[in-house]
């Protein structure tokens, strides 16, 4: 019974990083819309997403049943709990490579281009690295790695402070790319979300690894066993 338990752990482990390729890949695609202003590619995110969901539904499925059946305790129960955390972290993060896809596909790609992108590809280069090192981190129980993508968390919220705010004073004094401007400030909010939830997904690691929960930095205690 034992050994059936651990195969079907490694196979949800699987599945989790399956779900997590998939979104990194429709994050992927979304950037490379933007730098190549392809439609194509945004149509790529929107059927993606179908598959995205059922993946979702279906690993929160595995985790229930697997509790109900086995009742694990310790590190497996933590480790069933944050796969489930994580599941949820990155479904909407598949849910921002639609919102970003929408935005250009909608409306950015039909409006003149202007250079103020690079804000938003410089927000996208720290959140795809931070989703990327976090999936490396839950594949791997890398804690190093984990504690990595956190500490990016600030210079992305620090990017996107700047870019919103240049972006802001560039509506007041260029109105007839006002548009264009708006839709950035979107997408740097997406892609900061992005690295809100990779950094999510990294702390479950540490809690999954060592039973530290450091969420709003509120652990104090020895790592639980």
């Amino acid at each position: 019974m034992e050994t059936h338990f651990q195969e079907d752990l490694n196979e949800l482990k699987k599945h989790i990083l399956d779900m997590g390729y998939l979104a990194l890949s429709m994050m992927e695609k979304a950037i490379q819309a933007i730098k190549e202003t392809n439609d194509g590619l945004t149509q790529e995110v929107f059927e993606l997403e179908k598959k995205a969901n059922h993946m979702h539904v279906d690993i929160d499925d595995e985790c229930i049943k697997l509790i109900a059946r086995q009742q694990p305790m310790a590190v497996d129960l933590r480790f069933l709990s944050a796969v489930m955390k994580i599941n949820t972290d990155l479904e909407r993060i598949a849910d921002q490579t639609v919102n970003i896809s929408q935005t250009c596909y909608y409306h950015l790609f039909k409006e003149s281009p202007v250079k103020q992108i690079q804000y938003v590809l410089k927000l996208a280069d720290i959140s795809h690295n931070m989703l990327k090192n976090s999936l490396k981190a839950l594949d791997e129980k890398d804690i190093n790695t984990a504690r990595q993508v956190i500490a990016q968390d600030e210079e992305e919220d620090k990017l996107k402070k700047e870019a919103v705010e240049t972006l802001i004073e560039l509506i007041q004094k260029d109105p007839p790319n006002s548009k264009q401007f708006v839709d950035l400030i979107l997408l740097a909010k997406n892609m900061e979300k992005i690295g809100d939830h990779a950094t999510n997904i990294a702390e479950d690691v540490i809690f999954m690894a060592m039973g530290k929960d450091i969420r709003h930095h509120f652990y104090k205690g020895p790592a639980q066993k």
